[in-house]
């Protein structure tokens, strides 16, 4: 995991989108719902109660719309205990994210306690809420939404996720009643992640940041309760820490819920523009690491994997080497994601760490000209032209930069199906070569000629 090299200064634009949660108690539909405004079979649907446990997330549109939609599992209020009880935790975060819930009920099984449970449980959140009454499958089930007007919400909306009814009016209403994505243009600044596991150190790295520097502007709570966001300035660069609670480990209740909580730090993920995976160097690097670290990757962040207390491992070359080559092995989907070793306690390689993340910063910022960017590709094509498709020949004509933040190139070809996964991986690792880009992810598009 190679270091970075400085480029131009770094100024992020980051897009919010506006959040949609969908709530209910068990086997009411959610996930279907969630399946039919996503438009694809995401999450899994049996007619089981609690198939789904954990927060599934999608971004979904309609129109001029864009929204982030977070499909949860059936929530059951009083639970203290077992999956409900963790059920209820992870819906409660999600309400807490959302600007819009939907609220979906069962029009079959009418108004039970647990619905009128979390109908007052909504109220409290002051936040807009579309009562959807599912299963309205036919006229004479849809009149049975007017029941739920009990429950003192909005005016129930009868509706068959199953068969699509009543979906669009839920779509049009949300456009009515959504913020507005949002550009938030920082000229400057920075803003870095830290996400992690309990007790890897994320606050003591923070902590020690801060107490080395001592250019705290202020302390701001975070758009979820498990993150704090923290200005502060470092050698002239504008940065903003970003804290968050630690993931934690698999239930032991039940075997197969591996993600519960790494998506607990999806919302810090998607508001940086550097993820700093922590770990603590004397543990194995588990599944919810290599989880939140894809979710960088997919979402084109920049990725540094950063080993903590360094202090308590004997410090030599070798071992430095040895483990440098497990974490590459590990995050072998990312291997231009730079590596920091470093211990918050006794402050080795704290600003080391700051360093990296403000280089990486400034790689995401980089642009290269067009006639540079066509240079490479036609070196890329000249030394491996794209394989023919049956008797269709792959053109690969022009190129070009059309963003920063994520570095992002847009490749026109005569028909952009034709180019192989394989072909892609290989533009992308020879754009590396030639021009670095260490430390952040690369957004590809690729065009056909009729586009």
């Amino acid at each position: 995991m190679p270091r970075t090299k400085s480029a131009a200064a770094a100024t992020p634009v980051r897009s919010h989108k506006p959040i949609v949660a969908i709530v209910g108690r068990p086997n009411v539909g959610k996930s279907t719902l969630f399946n039919r405004l996503v438009g694809q079979r995401q999450a899994i649907t049996e007619d089981i109660p609690g198939t789904t446990r954990d927060r599934l997330y999608a971004d979904a549109e309609w129109k001029d719309l864009r929204y982030t939609l977070i499909d949860t599992g059936g929530l059951e209020p009083d639970s203290d205990e077992g999956y409900p009880a963790l059920i209820r935790d992870q819906v409660q975060i999600a309400i807490e994210e959302a600007d819009v819930i939907l609220f979906v009920v069962d029009v079959a099984s009418g108004i039970t306690p647990v619905d009128a449970e979390i109908g007052e449980m909504l109220r409290r959140t002051k936040k807009p809420v579309l009562l959807l009454a599912n299963k309205g499958d036919n006229p004479d089930r849809a009149g049975l939404a007017v029941e739920f007007y009990e429950l003192g919400l909005s005016d129930p909306m009868p509706v068959s996720a199953y068969h699509g009814i009543g979906v669009r009016e839920v779509q049009d209403k949300l456009i009515e009643i959504l913020p507005e994505t949002v550009a938030e243009e920082d000229t400057d600044t920075i803003r870095v992640a830290l996400v992690g596991r309990p007790n890897v150190g994320k606050s003591a790295i923070v902590n020690a940041i801060l107490g080395e520097d001592r250019v705290i502007e202020s302390e701001m709570a975070g758009t979820t309760r498990d993150a704090i966001d923290t200005p502060l300035e470092y050698k002239e660069h504008k940065l903003v820490l970003v804290d968050t609670a630690g993931i934690r480990r698999p239930g032991k209740i039940e075997k197969g819920i591996e993600k519960y909580s790494v998506m607990r730090a999806r919302s810090a993920v998607e508001r940086a523009d550097v993820v700093v995976v922590v770990l603590d160097a004397n543990d194995r690097i588990a599944q919810q690491d290599l989880a939140i670290a894809g979710m960088a990757v997919e979402v084109h962040k920049g990725l540094i994997v950063a080993l903590n207390k360094w202090d308590l491992i004997e410090d030599s070359d070798e071992v430095r080497e040895r483990r440098a080559r497990h974490a590459l092995s590990r995050f072998k989907f990312a291997p231009w994601a730079p590596l920091a070793m470093l211990s918050a306690k006794t402050g080795l390689n704290v600003t080391g760490l700051l360093d990296l993340a403000i280089e990486v910063g400034e790689e995401r910022s980089k642009r290269i000209p067009t006639a540079d960017v066509n240079q490479a590709l036609r070196e890329a094509v000249d030394a491996h032209p794209p394989p023919s498709v049956g008797a269709r020949r792959v053109r690969v004509k022009y190129a070009t930069q059309a963003e920063i933040r994520p570095p992002t190139f847009v490749i026109f070809t005569n028909d952009a199906s034709l180019i192989h996964f394989s072909y892609r991986r290989y533009l992308e690792n020879h754009f590396r070569k030639r021009f670095g880009f260490d430390g952040t992810a690369i957004k590809f598009e690729y065009r056909s000629r009729s586009e």
